[in-house]
């Protein structure tokens, strides 16, 4: 298995694993899609980000089913983490319903949503398509 950077031919699976996963996909555009895991040709994980600033939003991860616990998404969001230190992020925040363990165990925290940044909070995500009981979670960068 192979992750790299997205080639704009990997967007459209990229997005319908999200869709198929049960993660907000409407306004997922091409831009957002940071890294992808390649098996035999195939996309079998993905990991979305929007860098708003010093602040970025993990925008989704998605592993396929026949690939998961084999430390593909914790492969992903390390190299997601180490790619925003690059852009000048400063810290991730994201929004999770029912993985927070998983997330807690790669070093994020849950956070209260008053605490979230304006940046973050006027994204369509955010604002939108998560749902008020999502779990709020942020990691320090750097």
């Amino acid at each position: 298995m192979k992750i790299r950077r997205p080639r704009e031919a990997d967007y459209p699976q990229a997005k319908a694993m999200l869709a198929d996963a049960g993660l907000p996909a409407e306004d997922f555009a091409a831009d957002y899609l940071a890294f992808v895991a390649e098996d035999a040709g195939e996309i079998v994980a993905a990991v979305g980000f929007q860098a708003l600033g010093d602040v970025g939003l993990l925008r989704s991860l998605v592993v396929a089913e026949g690939t998961r616990f084999k430390g593909l998404g914790r492969q992903l969001v390390s190299e997601l983490e180490a790619h925003a230190v690059e852009q000048g992020v400063r810290e991730i925040w994201l929004l999770t319903r029912g993985v927070d363990r998983y997330f807690l165990a790669l070093g994020y925290a849950t956070r209260d949503r008053a605490q979230v940044p304006p940046e973050i909070r006027n994204t369509t995500e955010f604002a939108e398509l998560c749902p008020e009981d999502a779990t709020v979670m942020s990691k320090k960068l750097g």
